[in-house]
């Protein structure tokens, strides 16, 4: 059957942003469902769809057609713009409506000028409101051959407009200014008719017009379908995105269709439109032959602009930086020389920079495996990506910044040399294969670890190394899940704000096309009400916003590196903080053949960073935890720490799971944590190499090997498959196969269709190597077991690296370490955690003070009396409620203050938090305040309090405003020009700054649009010296009581976030003796299996995978001797979820579980909110706690699934409704709620007043 010959040249996919309501993918599909051999997608304001649409196109055998649709500035003054508004969600309107034109791409040639084009639209404008001209298309298109860029001039264009309105007149002339820039023969009038009835936009009495205008004008003509969705039911979807892309509700006044016509129609459906505007345009008395012109037309324009994704896109090239670009960092002159030459020079250098004097053995294995993989890289042709990848981090370097590699290049010995990794692969038994391999043409993946806090310094350097025409940032798209989809429906439907937002919160981060599905599963919320009718529209909608995209970010860590030719590749916009991105994200750049390296930024790092700094900074001691010397791979200590499970705040180990696995195992060398590290993943705890493992580690089983030729490869894991690098090796082993043949292979085990294939190769090479049939009988079942769940031991290898590191300093320098987790904040836990956990290791904490905080958490020496290892750490000013950097910043360097009066006057910080400064504490040293703290809630007579300096702050607020308004009536003309003048300079000032750095490229013009949006400069007033009289008097003392206990800890909650003082578990110490609570410090001493309750504040949920496919709730309690974990599976969810997710002081009851010499946690059975319970207990004492606490709801199970982490049981009850499992190709059973981010707020953001009862009570 041929093909349908019409070709829809004018559509949007999703990723015309809050406009398109469907994904590139579905449109093909709908398309070939029609027979189509050729389709467009022409996308708003960028081609942000355009590879993954053209791979779509590709797999079905469609033809690609590329453009964009853009906004134009009006240029007919009588057409009249739109009236500046308001919507009704505040703020200012983002789409405005103005005219719009279509550019499709007929050439390689022409796609190229299109991304130069998009990209001059997003630079020249308001970052986030692209508006081109047509001055930038005449700068972009002039020159071009015919055919490499054809315009489409339809409805919403200015002529279209003008037509609409029945000026014809006013329609000619907005086409004059097109044919001075554009070739007739490119220039064409687009038809639209949605069949509305009457005569204006979307009619097929316009639509005739419009043809009318172009044989008027002797133009040429397309129809389209103005494509918005792929299906007419999708139809509802785009008035959701219309209301929320304007920020308005629902309403005829703010949609812009019609009707449901503007989907993906078939060519049959399409012929009956064309005819019924050739009906109405009445060129002949032959209607069907018109139509059948206009769709030849429509057909020939289509088969111009077909594109070739190979050729014309360059999908499958590659495209490096020049070698005299990125060479230079090792000092090699590259004049003449091939990129191979001088990447075999800078890795000779590297040996004796790695390796010292080796011996003669050893470098003869580093040359040996030097030469191997050099030869693998030449072959590829892939030197100038290494060199590249070297070149970046050597800039880091330079910078100061710790930087570190990580994944799979880990495994590379180039890399190593490079000094881009700095863990020896052969030290470690690492395989080049695992990371590149001759057979495999995908670019390899190397991703760089820096300082958090200083990535965006690190992008500017590599951004000014490889300039704007080579280098950009990867960009993200947000997409629509649940808790978007909810607001922005809600919105649209006209809800209260304050219902849609606890309906959006009630949510755990799970797809939104799941919410209908989550409501019926999930036990928290299958009581919260939601599932009411009235709601049934709303979650029909979110579903449908599913996978949408929202809007475009620059991506955490991906930079682009190229040739000069990036931009002719990729259009480019500015990105919130000024850097250049790509409008591709990372998938679509590396088909691309774009170098893309990530440069992450790990608040380990920075953490890491910090502590060296506080240990030269307070002991003079300067560490570099790069050296081996100063920081080996033996220390006891840090084994110590590690296997005691004593790990909060240590990269990768803190979680509840691994440090009840390191309690477990017993880490003992750096090889242990690169295996515990692998271990805890899904794949392995799915296929349970846990057990196994810690059986051999411990010595309660020997480790049983299929075969003695095995031993070497599986020694070090006890007999146990656990790095992908083992069965790599055992498939060469008995295959006699390449290690490259054997990733291969390792890599289609992941697949149950090819693992079948994989068989039939493996078991007569196995066997032709003299192997029996029963032992690779036996060998093939290990493998297929546990290699589609291993994990790269490379990638392991440089995640234990600075995981021993931090381990290490926590080890030897605890204070210096934690104010640097304090500071940059890089773990899973909240600060008062951390803090609870300093105080663990006998480092004090100094409360907040004017004269001693600072921005960042600082060590301090202390007497030994008041810390057992004699430090303390300083809580930091920025942990204020409110305060901002600059407010930090005057504190800091107008120190120090000698009272509240002078630090009124010189820190110049605002009144409300001033008084929090005093109610934290910040000025107890001034005064000696904490010196009488002894006797709260007593006022001791002539000693000033922190309610007398409250007082004082409101004298001195009422005093500065009198000078204010005193100074005001007494300034004159003079003083006025003055500040005007003063205002003139500093925007003159910014806009040369603003000019100035458009001119460096788009790097320039994207950090100019950063500089216009915040330009505005605070200007100092200039004001007469008048005297008011007397300053308010200082400290006086006003007979108010000094603040108790509980009043100092809801301050501390209230702007810190922290209780320093005391822990808010403590005024439940009463309470929680009477019911025998236990405390986290007593849990070793107690015997397994025992029922227990233990209480604290909630400072983690989790939900990761496990063997089941289940979903079970990992919690972590604070009781101020340190954390608690309890487990949460299935059964005992009913009850109890919505407690756990959505309350922050907590009472558990579970039975415990002792895995190993360190490794504890609770199988909880029940939870309830600890304010309730205390309220029962003083009204009704204990035993009316207890029988409260025995009630369950009707319709859940009281037993709770006897199962662990690493295996699973039956249920001793029924299971609940939550039983849905996904199934990945591979086996791998997997909660569709496991491994999201939980209902409820993020436990390191708890409300301020813990003790308050918060809502998910099930009292």
């Amino acid at each position: 059957m041929s093909p349908d010959p019409f070709v829809h040249l004018h559509v949007a996919s999703g990723y015309s942003l809050q406009y398109g309501a469907s994904l590139p993918h579905v449109l093909v599909e709908r398309a070939t469902e029609h027979e189509m051999d050729t389709l467009a997608l022409t996308d708003r304001d960028g081609v942000y769809g355009a590879v993954r649409f053209v791979k779509a196109c590709m797999q079905a055998r469609i033809r690609p057609v590329l453009g964009v649709d853009l906004a134009f500035s009006s240029t007919l003054p009588s057409v009249r713009a739109a009236s500046s508004r308001t919507p009704a969600r505040g703020g200012a309107f983002r789409d405005p409506r103005l005219p719009r034109a279509t550019f499709l791409a007929g050439s390689k040639r022409g796609w190229a000028a299109l991304c130069r084009l998009i990209s001059a639209t997003h630079l020249a404008g308001e970052r986030g409101r692209p508006v081109t001209s047509l001055d930038l298309v005449a700068e972009h298109l002039s020159g071009l051959p015919g055919g490499d860029v054809l315009v489409l001039l339809g409805p919403d264009s200015e002529p279209g407009r003008a037509v609409a309105r029945h000026r014809e007149d006013l329609a000619r002339a907005a086409l004059r200014p097109w044919l001075d820039v554009v070739d007739r023969s490119d220039l064409l009038v687009e038809v639209v008719s949605h069949r509305l009835p009457g005569s204006g936009p979307g009619s097929s009495v316009n639509a005739a017009r419009m043809v009318g205008l172009s044989h008027l004008e002797r133009l040429g003509v397309v129809l389209t379908n103005a494509v918005r969705y792929a299906d007419r039911s999708d139809a509802p979807t785009v008035d959701v995105l219309d209301a929320a892309r304007r920020l308005v509700p629902l309403d005829i006044r703010h949609v812009d269709r019609g009707n449901a016509e503007g989907f993906l129609k078939s060519g049959k459906e399409m012929v009956e439109v064309a005819e019924e505007i050739c009906r109405y345009a009445g060129l002949s008395q032959h209607t069907g032959r018109d139509a059948r012109a206009l769709l030849a037309r429509t057909r020939t324009v289509a088969d111009r602009c077909a594109l070739d994704p190979r050729a014309d896109l360059g999908l499958g090239e590659v495209h490096f930086p020049e070698l005299d670009v990125t060479a230079g960092g090792g000092g090699t002159a590259t004049a003449g020389v091939a990129a191979d030459q001088v990447l075999r020079a800078r890795c000779e250098a590297g040996i004796g920079r790695r390796y010292g004097n080796p011996g003669v053995r050893q470098e003869g294995r580093v040359r040996r495996r030097l030469d191997d993989e050099l030869k693998v890289i030449g072959d590829l042709g892939y030197a100038s990506y290494f060199l590249t990848v070297g070149d970046v981090t050597d800039l880091v370097k330079e910078m100061g910044v710790r930087c570190a590699a990580r994944g799979s290049g880990a495994g590379s010995l180039v890399n190593y040399l490079l000094g881009v990794s700095g863990v020896d692969p052969l030290r470690h038994g690492l395989l080049m294969e695992r990371f590149l391999s001759p057979l495999r043409q995908a670019l390899p993946d190397i991703d760089i670890d820096v300082e958090s806090a200083r990535r965006l310094e690190v992008y500017g350097r590599i951004l000014d190394k490889y300039g704007g025409e080579r280098c950009v940032c990867v960009s993200m798209m947000d997409t629509y899940r649940v808790r978007h989809a909810v607001r922005d429906v809600g919105a649209a439907l006209g809800m209260p704000g304050g219902e849609v937002d606890a309906i959006a919160k009630a949510f755990p981060h799970i797809r939104a096309r799941d919410a209908r599905l989550a409501l019926r599963e999930l036990p928290e919320l299958r009581a919260s009400g939601l599932a009411e009718d009235r709601l049934d529209l709303l979650f029909r909608l979110v579903e449908k916003l599913d996978g949408l995209p929202r809007h475009i970010a620059v991506h955490p860590c991906g930079v682009l590196l190229s040739d000069a030719t990036l931009l002719d590749r990729t259009p480019v916009e500015a990105s919130y903080a000024g850097f250049p991105m790509s409008q591709f994200d990372k998938e679509d750049v590396e088909d691309l053949g774009l170098l893309k390296l990530d440069v992450l930024g790990i608040r380990m790092q920075s953490a890491m960073a910090h502590a060296v700094a506080e240990v030269s900074r307070v002991d003079g001691v300067d560490i570099d935890l790069d050296d081996e010397e100063q920081v080996p791979f033996d220390d006891l200590r840090t084994f110590e720490l590690i296997s005691g499970a004593k790990t909060l705040g240590c990269f990768q180990i803190e979680s509840p799971g691994q440090r009840e696995l390191v309690g477990k195992s017993g880490i003992e060398t750096f090889e242990d944590i690169i295996t515990d590290i692998s271990l805890f993943r899904p794949g392995p705890v799915k296929s349970d190499m846990v057990t196994p493992y810690l059986e051999a580690k411990q010595g309660w089983k020997m480790p049983a090997y299929p075969h003695e030729d095995l031993r070497p490869i599986l020694e070090q894991t006890g007999g146990v498959v656990v790095f992908h690098e083992q069965v790599i090796e055992m498939i060469a082993l008995f295959t006699g196969c390449t290690l490259a043949e054997a990733d291969e292979a390792r890599r289609a085990l992941g697949d149950v269709t090819a693992m079948a294939e994989v068989k039939l190769w493996f078991f007569p090479r196995a066997m032709g190597q003299g192997y029996s049939y029963d032992l690779v009988h036996k060998t093939w079942k290990v493998l297929e077991a546990f290699a589609s769940f291993g994990f790269c031991k490379a990638h392991a290898a440089a995640f234990a690296l600075p995981t021993y590191q931090s381990a290490w300093l926590k080890a030897h320098h605890p204070a210096h370490f934690l104010a640097g987790v304090l500071t940059h904040d890089p773990g899973m836990y909240p600060k008062r955690l951390i803090l609870d956990d300093a105080r663990q290791f006998g480092v004090a904490v100094l409360a907040l003070d004017v004269n001693s905080s600072g921005s960042e958490y600082v060590v301090e020496q202390v007497d030994r009396d008041s810390a057992a290892v004699g430090y303390g750490i300083r809580l930091a000013l920025s942990e204020v409620k409110g305060i901002s950097e600059t407010e930090v910043a005057r504190i800091v360097a107008s120190r120090p203050y000698h009272s509240l009066t002078d630090f009124w006057h010189r820190a110049r910080v605002s009144r409300p938090v001033v008084e929090r400064l005093v109610l934290a504490g910040a000025f107890d040293g001034v005064y000696g305040i904490g010196a009488v703290l002894s006797g709260l809630g007593v006022r001791r007579r002539g000693r000033v309090t922190r309610r007398d300096l409250l007082l004082q702050v409101a004298d001195l607020d009422r005093h500065s405003r009198a000078v204010e308004r005193a100074g005001r009536s007494a300034r004159g003309l003079t003083s006025t020009a003055a500040v005007r003048a003063a205002a003139a300079a500093a925007r003159n000032s910014s806009e040369a700054e603003v000019r100035e750095s458009a001119r460096s490229g788009v790097w320039g013009q994207a950090s100019a649009q950063s500089q216009v949006s915040g330009a505005a400069r605070p200007v100092t007033s200039v004001q007469l010296a008048l005297d008011l009289g007397d300053t308010p008097a200082e400290g006086e003392v006003s007979g108010l009581p000094e603040m108790n206990a509980s009043e100092r800890v809801r301050a501390e909650l209230e702007i810190l976030g922290l209780d320093v003082s005391r822990h808010v578990v403590d005024f439940y110490a009463g309470f929680l003796d009477a019911l025998g609570v236990t405390r986290s410090q007593d849990l070793l001493r107690q015997r397994s299996k025992s029922d227990l309750l233990v209480a604290g504040v909630k400072v983690a949920t989790q939900t990761p995978p496990i063997r089941s496919g289940r979903r079970v709730i990992f919690l972590t309690l604070d009781d101020a001797t340190g954390p608690v974990d309890a487990t949460f599976f299935e059964d005992a969810q009913g009850p109890y979820a919505a407690t756990v997710f959505h309350s922050w002081l907590l009472l558990v009851r579970g039975e415990l579980r002792r895995t190993g010499r360190q490794g504890v946690s609770l199988r909880a059975t029940g939870c309830w909110e600890l304010p309730v319970l205390h309220e029962i207990w003083q009204r009704e004492g204990t035993a009316a706690v207890r029988d409260f606490m025995a009630q369950v709801p009707e319709g859940f199970g009281a037993a709770a699934t006897e199962e662990s982490v690493h295996g699973a049981a039956e249920s001793r009850s029924t299971r609940p409704v939550m039983a849905r499992v996904l199934v990945h190709s591979s086996g791998f059973k997997m909660s569709p709620y496991s491994d999201i981010k939980p209902a409820g707020d993020d436990a390191k953001n708890a409300p301020r007043k813990l003790w308050h009862r918060s809502p998910g009570s099930p009292g």
